[in-house]
């Protein structure tokens, strides 16, 4: 536990957090995006980014194929993964009550789980490439970190811009707004939901290919990451796809910053009160709901 905290220090905290948000924004805005189109919370969300990282660790390790470059492939499996759990089960729970839906995703998740523990074991797996840091100045900043950071940037970015320029995202962004209007100006919302859930776990499949590079790889890794998900888009506002931003980037600084102060176990503690705080302090979350 550290007492004292030089600049150096706060700045290493900065950009650690930066680095980690960014992560967590991209994987968020996956959950933001069927939350805001199909009003679903997809407690499966995790789990696909699981399926993601162990895509990557089986081309590296099976066929030696460079961690960043099975990115693109985790995206196209995970993708089609998606289009199939959406097609065959989600889409029976899009207009039902909440419960079913989470009971459905939670369902999924579990699936999966097993599913990964079948093929892999519970032993942890890890793709030792790209280690140690670079040093600039006080600063410590790790190589895969790094990577991750500029490769989440550049495809949130890319999201963003599929959303506002494309026809499709137009689309999409007027699902999320209004369903009904949508369907009365000759949108496909079946399809429109279709392509949504596919984007989400495709954006999942990155994330879990980028962590692969960081931790190490075991079936249950996806819990955490749906929690921290939820909490990103709880804290920038359900929906708001630029709240994700802010959310990812927020969360990596309290996460670093308490783990100034405190030790490692109680730091992990803080996203949950830190939750609970803005469920009843502000639930409708920073940025305010529904801006797409």
């Amino acid at each position: 536990m550290n007492v004292f905290v030089t600049p150096a220090m706060l700045g290493q905290v900065v950009i650690s957090g930066i680095l980690s948000g960014a992560l967590y924004a991209m994987v968020a805005l996956g959950l933001a995006l069927i939350f805001g189109v199909m009003r679903i919370i997809n407690v499966a969300h995790g789990p696909l980014l699981m399926l993601g990282a162990y895509a990557t660790f089986f081309l590296y390790s099976a066929l030696g194929i460079n961690p960043y470059l099975t990115v693109p492939v985790s995206m196209l499996v995970l993708f089609a993964v998606g289009v199939l759990l959406e097609r065959t089960l989600v889409f029976r729970v899009v207009d039902a009550p909440e419960l079913s839906s989470l009971l459905l995703t939670f369902g999924i998740s579990i699936a999966l789980v097993n599913l990964a523990q079948l093929l892999f074991t519970s032993d942890l797996r890890s793709v030792e490439y790209l280690t140690g840091s670079w040093v600039v100045g006080p600063l410590a900043l790790s190589k895969a970190r790094v990577v991750a950071f500029t490769v989440a940037s550049a495809l949130t970015g890319l999201s963003f811009l599929f959303l506002q320029r494309t026809r499709l995202g137009k689309a999409i962004r007027a699902t999320s707004q209004n369903r009904e209007v949508a369907m009365v100006c000759g949108i496909d919302v079946q399809r429109i939901h279709l392509v949504t859930f596919g984007l989400s776990a495709a954006l999942a499949g990155a994330g879990g290919a980028l962590i692969a590079v960081i931790v190490a790889i075991q079936p249950e890794m996806g819990q955490i990451w749906t929690f921290k998900s939820f909490l990103v888009i709880v804290l920038g506002g359900a929906g708001n796809y630029p709240g994700a931003l802010l959310g990812g980037v927020l969360l990596g600084l309290i996460e670093q910053l308490a783990s100034l102060f405190l030790t490692t176990q109680l730091s992990e503690v803080v996203a949950y009160v830190l939750l609970v705080l803005i469920l009843l302090v502000r639930p409708q979350g920073l940025l305010g709901g529904r801006q797409t």
